[in-house]
């Protein structure tokens, strides 16, 4: 039998896992890619960010320094740019308020310099720019700004030129020489993590600047280069040595500038190994809890079950004796009353001898007679005592309110029991208040109640115990009887189940039905049944009874 309930219990925690598990995989799963394309993104946007706002620093920075050119060339004349002097005073003044200038130089309409301050002047010296691209470039444009190239002076570098045209239609060229060092000082503000690089190239794919890992300023660079547009944009790649990274590029305004950044997806694809692998434990975890949680659920499911299974035994094994015992009442009633009949004749006899015996002056032996009469009535009267006892439990069935005395009650429900407390030398103690007023109950009922308490009280008390009765007014509204006994007590569980139907703790011996039956009787006369009890320090049980009038009644 016990194993059925194990199949059905592996049944039942299968079904319930699987039911917890399978969406909980699905949405896993869900979570899964949804967290990655997440996390991809997240690790994209800084990168982008961090990218945008250097091509804003390249921006500014070359901005400022072609309208510093572009100021020049509109507020001083040829012959002052032409003066050595003034160009000298004036290529100071921008080194002071601009870093980033190498050299200035004034250059004519046929591309020749006239005028030149700087570190390469023996260098530069007469130099013809009439072939070179960018003078070709400012004349078309009036302003320029050029790639890196390394020129007459065979060093990296970057021309700012602005043409100027008077109105009288003279023009000449206002040039400067930017030193790439400060692009490298604002690529390294850009603070990447380890394993990352960032450079400018040109639109043609020539390194503009010096790169950690893909070459050196005028080399191409080799990388697959996605289309830059003036807004940052971030690409997924794979470069010359196979690693896997991240490309970010943006186009810098008005130049031919591409800033590019690289970042090896290793590091942010280690973070995202190990939220993948707390993702997989927490996934396990979950189910383990499951699984736990459905298999103590069930578990306990299955030997309530079990239990139910065995109180609905023991239920129909009690109502079968209930039966019993219902049969055995109605025939003790039935002995009752006919044994009841013949006690009469034999206390009428009794009393007839009596009279005769008193009525005869001369009476012989007549102290013998009467004492043995009076043996024989007080017989008859134990016995009529014991047969109304049987009747009034045969009867306790036909609920019958009426008004009684809860001390009466108690007295005559002791009568039951003094028997056995005295066999086991238990003392009782009655504290009662005779001045109470009487209650509406059923008698057999309530006797029945005071019966069952007392007897559990004398069960938890050993020999030469003690148990006190005490009644007692409970407000203007109640009559309380308590029932204090110096045993074993109950423990705090015990206590929480002893209203429980089936619910004992004398084993084989109880049937379990005795509390919850009288609790049951006590809560139809509108009462109630407190408990009060510590392990080893016995036990109180206070019977509540409503004081109603006559005519009220009990709800039954």
């Amino acid at each position: 039998m016990r194993e059925h309930y194990k199949a059905l219990q592996r049944k039942i925690v299968l079904i319930m896992v699987a039911a917890a598990i399978v969406p909980l995989i699905i949405l896993a799963a869900i979570n899964y890619f949804e967290f990655q394309a997440t996390f991809l993104r997240e690790a994209q946007t800084p990168f982008r960010s961090i990218v945008a706002k250097t091509k804003n620093s390249f921006e500014l920075f070359l901005a400022e320094r072609s309208s510093t050119v572009s100021l020049i060339a509109s507020i001083y004349g040829y012959d002052d740019l032409a003066d050595k002097g003034t160009l000298r005073r004036i290529f100071l003044a921008m080194q002071r308020e601009f870093a980033g200038f190498a050299d200035l130089a004034l250059i004519d309409e046929d591309g020749r310099i006239v005028n030149y301050v700087g570190p390469y002047y023996k260098e530069l010296e007469g130099v013809d720019y009439s072939s070179q691209e960018w003078f070709h470039r400012v004349r078309s444009q009036n302003r320029y700004t050029s790639e890196v190239f390394s020129g007459f002076r065979h060093f990296p570098h970057v021309v700012i030129a602005v043409r100027h045209t008077t109105p009288d239609g003279q023009s000449w060229i206002v040039r400067a020489t930017l030193d790439t060092t400060q692009f490298k000082k604002i690529l390294a503000a850009m603070n990447l993590e380890p394993g990352s690089d960032a450079f400018l190239i040109s639109r043609q794919g020539i390194l503009q600047t010096d790169s950690a890992y893909y070459g050196k300023a005028l080399e191409p660079v080799p990388l697959d280069l996605p289309a830059a547009g003036q807004e940052a944009t971030v690409a997924e790649s794979v470069d010359s040595r196979g690693r896997k990274i991240l490309v970010s590029v943006a186009g810098i305004a008005d130049t031919d500038f591409v800033l590019m950044a690289v970042k090896s997806t290793d590091a942010f694809l280690l973070n995202w190994l190990i939220v993948r692998l707390d993702l997989l434990l927490v996934f396990l975890f979950s189910c383990l809890c499951i699984y736990f949680v459905a298999a103590r659920t069930v578990g306990r499911l299955i030997d309530r079950l079990h239990q139910s299974d065995q109180e609905r035994e023991r239920a129909m094994l009690q109502m079968e004796h209930s039966q019993k015992l219902s049969s055995i009442g109605r025939l003790a009633a039935g002995i009752a009353h006919e044994v009841n009949n013949p006690l009469a004749i034999i206390n009428e006899k009794a009393g007839l001898l009596q009279d005769i015996v008193a009525l005869e002056k001369e009476f012989p032996k007549r102290d013998m007679f009467e004492a043995q009469l009076a043996s024989i009535t007080a017989a008859v009267q134990r016995c009529k005592d014991i047969t109304h006892r049987m009747l009034g439990f045969a009867r306790r069935m036909d609920v019958k309110i009426e008004q009684l005395n809860v001390n009466d009650m108690v007295r005559e429900t002791l009568t039951f029991l003094e028997k056995e407390a005295l066999h086991r030398q238990v003392r009782i103690v009655l504290e009662l208040d005779d001045s109470l007023p009487a209650v509406s109950c059923d008698r057999g009922q309530l006797q029945q109640v005071f019966l069952n308490v007392l007897t559990n009280a004398l069960a938890a008390v050993p020999e030469g115990g003690r148990t006190t009765i005490r009644s007692f007014a409970r407000g203007a509204s109640f009559i309380a009887v308590s029932f204090e006994d110096n045993g074993v007590g109950m423990d705090e569980e015990t206590r929480a189940h002893i209203f429980e139907p089936f619910f004992t703790t004398k084993g084989e011996e109880g049937t379990g039905l005795g509390m919850s039956i009288i609790y049951g009787i006590v809560k139809r006369h509108g009462g109630d049944i407190e408990v009060q009890s510590e392990l080893g320090s016995g036990s109180t049980v206070t019977v509540i009874l409503p004081i109603r009038q006559p005519g009220t009644g009990a709800r039954t």
